[in-house]
This record gives structure tokens, sequence and C-alpha cells, in this order.
């Protein structure tokens, strides 16, 4: 049998899926909603999953990089995962007060949940994720600091935070493929 080590080892073997992360069906709703419709249903599953992959990984009060030209060492925020499930739960309800679910409501009305939801956010920038107040902002500015976003933005394969060989670094980046074009 194999043994468990540490209570934090402990908790994570003991935790439900549902413990450890938000309800799956209503962060891909969310993420149908919120992310930019050009991804099409596959980008969305594959951000809404790196997303779900980096909220697993969290691990509140690690010691976190230092700023430039300091040495004080920080430790990373409380998880806020527990307040990102009450955000879905909350969408949810307003959802189901219509009769359906937040995830079978059609796109523009799980839209319409989500601005209800942030109207009294700053809409001037993203946060960093960890520090968004919203899940659905979360979410957002998890999927635009990512190499996709910049890819998407630019409509070309950049792959930034990639390594490319020097061989290779003249080189224009390839289009991307999109469909109807």
């Amino acid at each position: 049998m194999e043994r468990v080590r540490g209570p934090r080892a402990i908790l994570a073997a003991i935790a439900t899926p549902s413990q450890r992360s938000p309800n799956a069906a209503l962060i891909q709703a969310l993420g149908d909603a919120v992310l930019p419709v050009e991804l099409g249903a596959g980008g969305v599953t594959r951000a809404v999953a790196e997303f779900q992959r980096w909220m697993d990984g969290y691990n509140p009060g690690a010691e976190a990089n230092h700023g430039y030209g300091t040495g004080r060492i920080g430790q990373l925020p409380a998880d806020p995962r527990p307040q990102w499930r009450s955000q879905l739960a909350a969408l949810d309800a307003d959802a189901r007060r219509t009769g359906r679910p937040f995830s079978d409501l059609p796109r523009e009305r799980r839209q319409a949940l989500v601005r209800a939801a942030l109207h009294n956010e700053r809409g001037d920038a993203l946060p960093n994720p960890l520090l968004a107040r919203h899940v659905a902002l979360a979410l957002l500015a998890h999927f635009y600091d990512s190499p996709a976003a910049t890819d998407l933005c630019y409509e070309a394969q950049i792959g930034r935070q990639q390594c490319r060989p020097l061989s290779a670094q003249r080189q224009e980046p390839v289009a991307l493929v999109r469909n109807g074009r």
C-alpha cells in the first residue's frame, strides 16, 4: 500500500474533485461565454483545461519570486477557489431562476448573467488571475497571458514563451489557419 506523507498530501488524497476544483460543466460554460469565439469549441475546451490545471496546481502560501531590485520573497495569496466556486454557484442560481442551469443557457444569456455579475468591476485592465475578484476575470486573465492568446491576437503561430532554434529566428511566423478563410 502506498504511504501518503504530510497533511497537504493527505487532504489532497481525500478531497473530492468538487472540493479541489469548481464544477467542470459550469467552468466550461463560463469559458464558452467569456473567451473569444474565434477559439472555437476545441480552443475554449483547451483554455478551460489549462485554467483548471493551473488552479489544481495552485499552492497557497508558497514562496513567490521576488520582484526586480528587491530580495524580499513574498508568498502567494490565499486560495481563490472557494470564492470562485461560490461565484459559479451564484451564476448557476441566477440561471436556474429562469428554469435552466447556467450550462444549458444559450451563450448570449450566459454572457448577460456574467455582465450583471461584473457590473461593479473596473474594466480598464485584466488583473493577475490570482488577484481577480471574479472567476470570469481570472479565466480571461489566465487565457490572455497564454501563448495561445498571443497567437490569436496576431493571427500567427508566434509561440510566445516557447523556444525556437536560432536558425528559425529570422523566419516570419506561420499564419494561423482559420475556418472560413
